[in-house]
């Protein structure tokens, strides 16, 4: 088996996952094309393992604990995304900027200051309003 021909379709495949990457704002998508990403490494791996000749098989080894990696990955990814679906109402990436309650800092709707914080915001100081009041 020649090594261009797995090489080359992997390669292939991680450029669709890469595209798919910058180009998707759905986080579905995007956790698609991370995982076809590390299908691709996969490939490689595999493709030089038999290669080689490896009479480890390290590369077989290597590409069961990427496959592990990436179905746990998977999983939190989507429980991650359907909270976010759930709490905003939309997965879409670019209308994630923060992962902060919109609510306000406290988080309870009333957009008041916890406990231990400044109420005039961060950083201001009395000396501050004392020099705007004397100016």
């Amino acid at each position: 088996m020649h090594l261009a021909y797995p090489a080359v379709l992997a390669a292939l495949l991680f450029c669709v996952g890469v595209y798919g990457v910058l180009a998707r704002r759905n986080a579905i998508l995007v956790l698609m094309s991370v995982e076809l990403m590390l299908n691709a490494v996969n490939l490689n791996l595999v493709a030089f393992d038999v290669w080689l000749r490896d009479t480890l098989h390290a590369g077989q080894a290597l590409t069961l604990f990427t496959i592990t990696i990436a179905a746990a990955e998977i999983g939190l990814g989507l429980a991650i995304v359907l909270l976010v679906y759930r709490n905003r109402g939309s997965s879409d990436i670019d209308r994630l900027t923060a992962l902060a309650d919109p609510a306000g800092p406290r988080g309870d709707g009333t957009g008041r200051p916890g406990a231990g914080e400044d109420p005039d915001g961060p950083g201001t100081t009395a000396g501050d309003e004392k020099a705007e009041a004397t100016a």
